[in-house]
């Protein structure tokens, strides 16, 4: 086990401090009924409240979540910090995921194509399909714009972290790659003289990242997955807790492998769920495309518009950024753990590649989802449709936030058979998503606990699986949102420590291939 972060007992015992103390006062105040609600509400009251009240601190006046600005401000300064390097060296970005640069004698354990989507496995699913859904249906079409421009900023964090964590990885003596944001905080801010901050930092991020894992990355997944699929197939309403027991064991079959074997899983699921649910974007946006100039100019206008003061602009743009980093992971740290097992002869090479990451999942998918929810008009039930009965479903879904039913609402209105198709687009989605993020914090969990207790996480993984087909949607969400959401504090704060050591890897990197 190595020796990464002083005090460890320490900081894992005030944060369970916190945790229980938080729970002691919690007051239980509305009736169950049924083993399914005591577990939903116990989880709400005593687990998502009290971190909801510690992380979500918002900035007096702005009313802004801190870890919204936080975001925010951390990919605007490696944009400009990396001189645009989003725009630069994107189409070198695409020769490298083609192979046209790779090199035979480069260490690693994957490929740069396997390396990108096991990331995007973990990113692109259901926050794609049901987050945006989720944002246009309490946000409305403005928070789309906003989910765009956090993407494009967004490919410069994915950059900075990816870079850095090839660069500071470890190669044991069995040859397996270990690296991540755990890594590059430790060890370099330990090179900057700052040890004790770093490992302090690290430590943070390795429980974020595996209650992330828990929620953003597997709970969330089978709950929403679970919301579009029994929309079609309804006996699933009377069993949920039957899907989450399947989901449980087909997930729990693919976990006990590593990395090389969750990369070829998802080299091979990844592009081809991608291309199904877009060919279906396509052709509906193909029936409509008449509509989507003025899609473009709803989100635009939505986006600025101050009709409801500054207040409702500023609900509008946190919306939006939230939904988009719980998408594209960007500036959080997750993806630098896959990136880090790549086989590249620089570590700004995979950097290059992970830019692009923010670029698929959000510009493209992200948007093309909007446009079919916003042209099909699903996300205003008044106007979608005349039948008060269809009116009171929808809205349902969109305050339930129950996202995938209502994407699956908004393709059935063009293509009515093609929610049996998107069910099983969206398990795949899903599981592929839940094995990678398994991966991500089973990483976190050795890094603070040693080799040996992995079977551990595993279990409490398998467990979250199941309990998220008997918890709300919402209480769901607001714990994906705490974790993954919090992973931003430490990461980024230690990539602003480290910028000069990208910068200078960039220019290195630069010179090395002629630009």
């Amino acid at each position: 086990m190595p020796d990464q972060i002083p005090n460890k007992r320490f900081i894992l015992g005030c944060l369970a401090l916190l945790f229980v103390t938080n729970a002691c006062l919690g007051e239980t105040n509305s009736p169950v009924n049924g083993w399914q609600d005591h577990v939903d509400q116990f989880f709400g009251e005593y687990v998502v409240a009290p971190l909801a009240s510690f992380l979500f601190w918002k900035i007096p006046g702005l009313e802004m979540p801190l870890v919204v600005a936080w975001l925010l401000g951390g990919a605007l300064f490696f944009t400009f910090r990396m001189r645009f390097v989003n725009v630069r060296l994107f189409k070198h970005a695409i020769d490298l995921v083609r192979g046209k640069h790779d090199s035979k004698d480069s260490e690693g354990e994957v490929t740069h194509f396997q390396a990108l989507t096991t990331a995007l496995s973990a990113t692109v699913g259901l926050g794609n399909i049901a987050g945006v859904a989720i944002a246009i249906g309490t946000g409305g079409p403005g928070a789309t714009f906003w989910m765009i421009l956090v993407g494009f900023l967004g490919m410069s964090s994915k950059f900075t972290e990816c870079l850095l964590g090839q660069k500071y990885r470890k190669v044991r003596p069995d040859g397996k790659i270990m690296g991540g944001a755990m890594h590059y905080l430790s060890e370099g801010m330990k090179e900057l003289n700052f040890k004790h901050l770093g490992g302090f930092l690290a430590g943070l991020f390795c429980i974020l990242c595996i209650g992330g894992s828990f929620g953003g990355g597997n709970a969330f997944q089978v709950g929403q997955s679970l919301d579009l699929i029994k929309s079609v197939f309804p006996i699933l309403k009377e069993f949920p807790w039957a899907y989450g027991l399947t989901m449980t064991i087909l997930v729990g079959l693919v976990i006990l492998g590593g990395i090389k074997g969750i990369a070829k899983v998802a080299s091979k699921i990844v592009p081809t769920m991608c291309g199904v649910y877009l060919l279906a974007c396509v052709v509906i946006l193909g029936m409509n495309y008449t509509a989507i100039p003025g899609a473009f100019a709803l989100i635009f206008e939505s986006a600025f518009s101050f009709e409801a003061g500054l207040g409702g602009f500023l609900g509008i743009l946190i919306i939006g950024v939230k939904r988009a980093v719980f998408s594209n992971e960007a500036g959080i740290g997750s993806a630098a753990i896959a990136h880090s097992a790549a086989k590249v002869s620089h570590p700004a090479e995979e950097g290059v590649v992970a830019l692009l990451e923010p670029f698929i999942d959000t510009i493209v998918v992200c948007t093309m989802t909007a446009l079919v929810i916003i042209i099909t008009g699903v996300y205003d039930p008044s106007t979608f449709s005349a039948d008060p009965g269809q009116q009171q479903t929808l809205q349902n879904y969109i305050d339930g936030n129950k996202g995938g039913a209502l994407t699956s609402a908004a393709m059935a209105s063009v293509i009515p058979w093609f929610p049996y198709v998107l069910s099983v687009a969206v398990f795949l989605f899903a599981f592929s998503t839940m094995i990678s993020w398994s991966y991500y914090g089973e990483r976190c969990w050795v890094w603070l606990f040693g080799d040996g207790s992995s079977v551990a996480y595993k279990l409490v993984f398998l467990l979250f699986s199941f309990l998220g087909s008997v918890i709300t949607a919402q209480n769901i969400l607001d714990f994906s949102d705490l974790m993954i959401l919090g992973m931003a504090f430490p990461n980024i704060l230690g990539m602003i420590f480290l910028n000069r050591v990208v910068r200078d890897q960039l220019r290195d990197y630069e010179q090395k291939i002629g630009k």
